[in-house]
């Protein structure tokens, strides 16, 4: 299997190489030269598998330059007990006839970032010994709340590799922020940027533009890479758990074969639904792709005209891993939706970069529109759809997979559609307690109390545990306190690796 740019720069590179550069060199992402497919043979052969057994065989078919060996070491190292609290490492879980939660947060750092940021360091550092990488890796990550701890966790103390995490200031929870400025590793940095998520995105991906910085950096040994899913290697395995969770519905008996099934996905940055898109594309008999947006609506408003404009007020909302205004890995999509036309895909972005918006043309918004559905909930409609879930079901949402119950209730109600669905719950209620809090017992529950305390009454409401990586974040200190404008994050990237020392 062979990679090119989205915009036609790159071409014909394994996914080694790919992995190992993250971006293409001509700004676009890397997308497969063909999506392989899974037949029902295959499927009925996976649905006795486990969850790694799985990851295995969905993983061969797009690194096929990594021996089966290889891939079996890494998604091992990856996926077990001493990572993730229970053996399923992506369990379905059934909220009535109609509804699925995909739980997806049982990882290190609670969050669906862990599904991919746990085997990534893996896939990376093997690709660099195989290919005789001599530079060291350094990991850029922007991040929205998750992503920038999953990484940290997932590449600390990785020999080869540095981490520089740059997140929006006042944009990530309490608890996200905690999680990372407490993060322990000999090789990894944490920057706070002035400014929303697209500052720090919009300023990694400055960085990764910078020829000049590029060429200081080969002087000193070094090459830039990504952990955001604009790598390739972070999007291919959040495919396996779509494949997984609708084999994990056939094994049990909830669906039948030929039974299609819609996917409902909260997301910011598009990667998560992506992934599910080429599930369907792999064989996966998914009906609809149902988007989830909060307040900050411009990946519904895309779907339902065409009209891709980020020239809009900014939200701060309580599901904050997806305050994102430019969705990056979109553009794989337009790839795809223009029949892998990398003219018109330049096109596009370059209005995007020049005039913050565009618009794409009418067949490719009727090939959109086929696939996917969009819709939003505001943060008081999130608060309900944590509190009607808890009151009808007893099953507790975190502010992000709330967004996606109530934009999925919404589509029903809207569509008639009946198929079955799959919910992708993206985080646990423990890292965004407070507002889960405020939702099920009501302001006066949550006033006067700081972070860990609630986690102790969510416990005791939910009758769930509080995961150890949390709870332990009280006894940690505080290590990065760096903070910057987005203009500076280049100085900052110099002085951490010491860049221009002599």
């Amino acid at each position: 299997m062979l990679y090119k740019s989205t915009r036609g720069g790159d071409a014909n590179l394994p996914s080694m190489d790919v992995i190992k550069q993250g971006i293409a060199s001509d700004g676009g992402l890397f997308v497969p030269d063909e999506i392989p497919g899974l037949s029902m043979d295959d499927f009925r052969m996976l649905a006795q598998e486990g969850y790694r057994e799985r990851a295995v065989k969905v993983l061969s078919l797009f690194l096929t330059d990594y021996s089966q060996e290889d891939l079996t070491r890494c998604v091992y190292s990856a996926y077990n007990l001493e990572k993730f609290d229970v053996p399923d490492i992506a369990p379905v879980l059934k909220l009535d006839d109609q509804l699925y939660i995909l739980e997806l947060w049982h990882g290190p750092t609670c969050a669906f970032k862990d599904m991919a940021l746990q085997l990534l360091p893996h896939l990376m550092v093997t690709a660099a010994k195989r290919t005789g990488e001599k530079d060291d890796i350094v990991i850029l990550v922007a991040t929205s709340g998750d992503t920038g701890k999953a990484a940290l966790e997932g590449f600390k103390d990785v020999s080869g590799t540095h981490v520089v995490v740059f997140y929006p200031k006042e944009g990530v929870s309490s608890m996200q922020q905690l999680q990372m400025i407490t993060q322990e590793g000999a090789n990894v940095h944490v920057v706070a940027v002035e400014g929303n998520f697209d500052s720090a995105q919009s300023g990694v991906k400055a960085i990764f533009a910078d020829k000049q910085l590029e060429q200081k950096m080969e002087q000193k040994g070094y090459r830039f890479s990504s952990a955001n899913s604009i790598n390739w290697g972070r999007l291919v395995p959040q495919i396996v758990y779509y494949i997984s969770a609708w084999l994990n519905m056939l094994k049990a008996g909830e669906i039948s074969e030929d039974q299609l099934v819609d996917v409902v996905v909260p997301t910011g940055n598009f990667g998560n639904i992506l992934a599910a898109y080429y599930a369907k594309r792999m064989g996966v008999p998914i009906h609809r792709l149902i988007c989830a947006s909060n307040r900050n609506k411009v990946l519904a408003d895309f779907i339902n005209t065409g009209i891709y404009d980020r020239r809009r007020e900014f939200y701060k909302t309580i599901s904050p891993s997806m305050d994102i205004l430019i969705s990056s890995n979109l553009e794989r999509l337009l790839f795809e939706l223009s029949g892998g036309d990398h003219e018109r895909v330049k096109t596009w972005m370059a209005s995007l970069q020049s005039e913050g918006q565009y618009r794409i043309d009418d067949d490719s918004l009727h090939r959109l529109q086929e696939v996917f559905w969009g819709g939003y909930a505001d943060d008081a409609q999130t608060l309900q759809a944590i509190r009607s879930t808890y009151q009808e079901y007893n099953y507790v949402l975190d502010p992000h997979t709330a967004v996606g119950k109530w934009v999925y209730d919404e589509y029903r109600r809207q569509t008639g559609d009946d198929h079955k669905a799959i919910l992708a719950s993206t985080a646990s209620p423990f890292k965004f307690a407070g507002d889960v809090l405020r939702a099920i017992l009501g302001q006066d529950a949550v006033e006067g109390r700081g972070e860990f305390e609630l986690l102790d009454v969510l416990s005791r409401v939910s009758g769930l545990n509080i995961p150890l990586s949390l709870a332990g974040l009280k006894e940690k200190n505080i290590r990065h306190t760096i903070s910057c404008r987005q203009d500076q994050m280049k100085d900052v990237v110099i002085e951490l690796l010491k860049i221009d020392e002599v």
